[in-house]
């Protein structure tokens, strides 16, 4: 016999047939990609391939010796090179409405507590992962480009390859967009119970030790980009333990709340 104090199920009646859901899914695709051809369209109106390409060149252009510029080794790179630029941006710019769709075709089928869990964590990492890519363009272009360029002897003219230049910011932009999802990694083994707030906290030594051995990984060979890169995680590590510790205590599912020591 059924207890009565058994909690309702709150998805009770909402399922839908799978061709239902496969043409939401449609729909919802449709609409996302709807979104990145109106930026597409946008950005190759204004300001246009070209100039993305020169905003995007602008911190090692303003470290090149005067007179020196970019060079296309390729007979196609002109071309394509600023193309997977405005692609790659206006992807980016869509970026909110697609993890909306996204969103919008999962949420019908998550019980309260976890959209309380998993809303949150979409849109802070997508915040995170723009702000790191944001901190690698304004501020770490700028002083490892100074830095490299310190030490270029006088009778080298520096001439970078566009797509060798291209290569170098995404792989950058990836590193940094990456490494500042460190909070959402935290909250998450923590969220789950796959590690406890204590072994997080006592793990923190160790992490500056992985952070560093990362940034040495994953960053040119400069003292300036490593730094940079494993001084925000172990910072971060830090303000994921403090979220993490938050997160837990707005998120726990009603079953969860009932065994919670008071």
């Amino acid at each position: 016999m059924a207890s009565n104090d058994t909690p309702p199920d709150e998805l009770a009646g909402t399922e839908q047939p799978f061709v239902q859901h496969l043409i939401e899914l449609r729909d919802r695709l449709v609409k996302a990609t709807i979104a990145i051809a109106v930026c597409t369209l946008a950005l190759a109106l204004y300001p246009g391939p070209g100039e993305l390409y020169d905003i995007l060149a602008a911190p090692l252009v303003a470290h090149l010796p005067k007179g020196a510029t970019l060079i296309a080794t390729s007979v196609i790179s002109p071309f394509l090179v600023p193309l997977k630029i405005l692609l790659m941006v206006a992807f980016l710019m869509a970026l909110p409405v697609v993890l909306y769709q996204l969103w919008a075709f999962v949420a019908p089928g998550l019980y309260a507590h976890e959209k309380k869990l998993v809303l949150p964590l979409v849109i802070s990492s997508t915040v995170l992962f723009f702000i790191g890519v944001a901190f690698c363009y304004f501020f770490v272009f700028g002083q490892v480009f100074k830095f490299i360029q310190s030490f270029a002897p006088k009778s080298i003219t520096a001439a970078p390859d566009i797509e060798a230049y291209l290569s170098f910011v995404l792989s950058m932009f990836l590193a940094f967009g990456m490494a500042f999802e460190v909070p959402i990694v935290v909250i998450v083994l923590a969220r789950m119970n796959v590690v406890s707030i204590d072994k997080l906290k006592a793990f923190r030594s160790y992490f500056i030790v992985v952070a560093f051995v990362i940034a040495a990984v994953v960053t040119p060979p400069d003292v300036v980009s490593q730094l940079a890169l494993a001084i925000p995680m172990c910072l971060l590590y830090e303000v994921g333990i403090w979220a993490a510790q938050l997160f837990i205590k707005h998120t726990q599912a009603p079953a969860e709340e009932e065994v919670a020591p008071r």
